[in-house]
């Protein structure tokens, strides 16, 4: 049965030596989120922490430049080892692109790509793994969060309305993926953006504030030198923003499945095969469904005419002793269940599944 935390169920999947996975993710490109990925990494590090940054940006990939690695991960017995650099290892699609070619792929190798980086990478133990996202919500973000439960997402925006109303498209993105927000940061705050309107939109919404990071020039040098300024300016002010960011971000890691918004995830499922399909919910909540109920409530495209809105089946059409085959979580917001009577495109959500129950 799958285990009642997002710390067990890593340890049961792609990645089984990550205690948290997080997504580092914007609504909108130019916020700094690769810098503000990459030197949040290097400060868990500094603090104490094991941290793997992986890059997902794959059309844009940066984090090798603001590492100033040129090395190429090496391979052994199957495996891809990635570069480590500042305490820090790393991956990505920049060091397996030429600098001047482009990626052009859709969906499918978009995927591939996320499964190949968590699954063929060994990134050993690790107490944080990093993930910088592409910006918007796209397939990249789907992927990540149908491939692992990821433990929470952190959004960047910069202070203006503008940004911030891209960036919470991204929060209702993960929302419906069920990956909790572990919390906002502002970048780029001072004069010329201004400061304070991803602080108090994250207010309004009751989202917790890591930090906010100050537009300087420092910042941007470091990063095009190829050492994030944590790592190259320990005891300068921007530093220690990062550094009271990342403690911020492991206490609220912390805290994450304590707070009242995260939601509910089947902490156990009865085994494939059985009489009835039974969840018990990590808030305590016990769902029991007959499972010919459950495979008429079907909510794929096979199942539901997409324009209508009418089931294409009728339960006297299954048998009576119609089982679930098998029943796989997928990321923290839904599960796959495949049925006896050969159909295997089902994907039901937590949420659906809580209120059929």
């Amino acid at each position: 049965m799958p285990e009642s935390s997002t710390q067990d169920s890593l340890k049961k999947g792609l990645i089984p030596q990550v205690r948290h996975a997080i997504p580092v993710a914007s609504g909108k490109g130019g916020v700094g989120k690769s810098t503000v990925s990459a030197n949040l990494a290097v400060a868990l590090a500094k603090q104490g922490a094991t941290v793997g940054l992986m890059d997902a940006d794959v059309y844009g990939p940066s984090i090798p430049t603001i590492f100033g690695v040129t090395a190429k991960p090496q391979q052994t017995a199957g495996r891809v080892l990635p570069v480590e650099a500042h305490g820090v290892k790393l991956i990505s699609m920049g060091f397996f692109v030429p600098a001047n070619e482009a990626v052009i792929w859709r969906g499918p190798m978009l995927h591939k790509m996320v499964n190949d980086f968590l699954s063929i990478v060994d990134w050993g133990g690790l107490d944080y793994l990093i993930v910088d996202l592409p910006p918007g919500t796209g397939d990249i973000q789907l992927s990540l969060c149908q491939t692992i439960p990821v433990t929470g997402a952190v959004i960047v925006s910069t202070p203006q309305d503008v940004a911030w109303n891209v960036a919470q498209k991204a929060i209702m993105m993960f929302d419906k993926l069920n990956a909790p927000i572990i919390g906002v940061i502002e970048n780029m705050t001072g004069e010329v953006f201004g400061k304070g309107g991803a602080r108090n939109a994250a207010a309004r919404l009751e989202i917790p504030f890591l930090g906010e990071i100050p537009l300087a020039k420092a910042l941007r040098e470091s990063a095009d030198k190829g050492t994030p300024i944590v790592a190259a300016d320990p005891a300068s002010e921007v530093a220690k923003t990062f550094f009271t960011i990342a403690r911020n971000l492991a206490a609220e890691t912390a805290r994450v499945r304590e707070r009242k918004d995260a939601k509910a995830f089947p902490a156990k499922i009865s085994p494939a095969g059985a009489e009835r399909v039974e969840i018990e919910w990590s808030d305590g909540r016990k769902s029991s469904y007959d499972p010919r109920e459950l495979r008429l409530a079907c909510p794929c495209a096979a199942c539901v005419d997409e324009v209508t809105g009418q089931r294409q089946l009728k339960i006297e059409w299954l048998k009576p002793d119609t089982r679930a085959s098998s029943i796989t979580p997928v990321g923290r917001y839904a599960l796959h269940i495949a049925w006896s009577d050969g159909h295997n495109t089902g994907l039901y959500g937590f949420d659906y599944l809580r209120k059929l129950g």
